[in-house]
């Protein structure tokens, strides 16, 4: 399940003062490091004016929040962008999967989306499954200064 987040609900995730402004569910402090948080809360706050939801919380069966989706750019001629996490703990439970495929379904809905890309990196198996599983294909690959190589992925919507 996913459920829209607020700039400002991960901004006080970030500053662990999330039982202020946080949504009504239990949240995982583990979804990312306070600093990813952080600038992930101000990539919300740019985005949200414009288009929004601009991020998700991704829920557990429980309906805890245990990981995160983001739109990271905003989105130009109906593609959205997406980055996500999921905390450490909740590995491995199909929860990315599931979430991705109920954003997929959100995007299909909402004419303002055409497509849906991601990338990741090329180590990194598991997040390959979930977007092979979600659908996407890969339609380039690209070196980037931190993350090395990367593939790109991509969903017509």
């Amino acid at each position: 399940m996913i459920q829209p987040a607020t700039a400002s609900a991960i901004r006080a995730l970030a500053t662990n003062h999330a039982s202020a402004t946080s949504p009504s569910f239990g949240i995982d402090a583990a979804i990312a490091p306070p600093d990813v948080l952080g600038m992930l809360a101000d990539l919300a706050a740019s985005i949200e004016p414009c288009f929004a939801p601009a991020a998700w919380w991704m829920l557990d069966d429980d309906g805890h929040a245990v990981g995160l989706c983001s739109i990271t750019r905003l989105p130009v001629r109906g593609e959205v962008k997406i980055g996500y996490g999921i905390a450490p703990a909740h590995h491995g439970r199909g929860i990315a999967t599931r979430a991705i495929a109920e954003l997929v379904r959100w995007a299909r809905r909402d004419s303002r989306v055409t497509r849906i890309t991601a990338e990741t990196s090329v180590d990194n198996i598991a997040s390959q499954r979930v977007l092979e599983r979600n659908a996407f294909t890969v339609v380039a690959n690209r070196i980037d200064a931190e993350d090395g190589e990367l593939l790109c992925w991509e969903l017509p919507v």
